[in-house]
């Protein structure tokens, strides 16, 4: 297993650390691709109870996607789509686990990251916890893999919020908004994540996952078409979209043209 990802077990309960520090947990193709496939491993173990989800080093859950790799990996829209599938693939690892998952958010939890957040079923933050999906500013859109989650947890007029606005806010204002279940003082975010963690493992484990299955059949779904699907990435066949890399390379304001 790459070291980008890891996974540790505490009887019950599992925990995996996006563990990139260096680069405040920014998601490369290889962390999808591996938290996707521990997701996977770690629903189909019977003796686990609880998951809880993290980033490595206390300053960021994740800070997004990894816009360094966007020219070798997204440049344009079939590419893109490839690696949409990726990630929508390892975000319903996420939200379909079998097992109640938990996200321990601390500092920074924007974009990719605030994605994987909103699939988990409960999240707890510090204080000073940041949140966001500034994508406008890069001339992307969400994919509609990435878009459900989001909707699902906080509504359409927050979910256009967030995104038509991409301001980064406090976690003051992510629990308003019904983004985090709760936020507590930095220093505690560690002992309430797994204390919640603990409390969810010491229930029955069959009624868990009930609920989990019930709440889901719940849940309206969008029945998306193919070339719908397909939209969610003609972003980045436009001159908007390497405009807005270009500058978020070069610190630079980007100059969008509507093209």
């Amino acid at each position: 297993m790459t070291d980008s990802i890891l996974a540790a077990r505490d009887g019950d309960i599992a925990t995996i650390t996006l563990n990139r520090p260096e680069r405040l947990n920014a998601l490369n193709r290889e962390m999808w691709e591996v938290l996707g496939k521990t997701m996977r491993r770690l629903a189909a173990d019977d003796s686990l109870r609880c998951i809880v989800l993290r980033g490595a080093g206390g300053k960021a859950f994740a800070a997004g996607a990894d816009i360094a790799e966007f020219a070798s990996e997204r440049a344009d829209a079939r590419q893109a789509k490839g690696y949409g599938e990726l990630i929508h693939a390892t975000m319903q690892a996420v939200a379909q686990c079998r097992h109640p998952t938990v996200a321990l958010i601390e500092g920074a939890c924007v974009g990719g990251g605030l994605e994987i957040a909103a699939m988990c079923d409960m999240r707890i933050c510090g204080s000073s916890s940041r949140f966001g999906v500034p994508i406008s500013k890069l001339g992307l859109t969400m994919g509609y893999g990435e878009l459900a989650g989001l909707l699902a947890l906080v509504g359409r007029a927050v979910t256009l919020e967030i995104l038509l606005e991409g301001r980064v806010f406090s976690a003051e204002e992510a629990y308003r908004k019904g983004l985090v279940n709760r936020v507590v003082p930095d220093g505690e975010v560690e002992r309430e994540a797994y204390a919640l963690a603990r409390r969810i493992a010491d229930g029955a484990p069959l009624v868990a996952r009930w609920h989990k299955q019930f709440i889901e059949r719940l849940s309206v779904k969008a029945d998306i078409l193919a070339a719908e699907w397909d939209e969610g990435f003609a972003c980045f066949d436009t001159e908007d979209y390497r405009e807005g890399v270009r500058a978020f390379l070069a610190k630079t304001k980007p100059d969008f043209k509507g093209f």
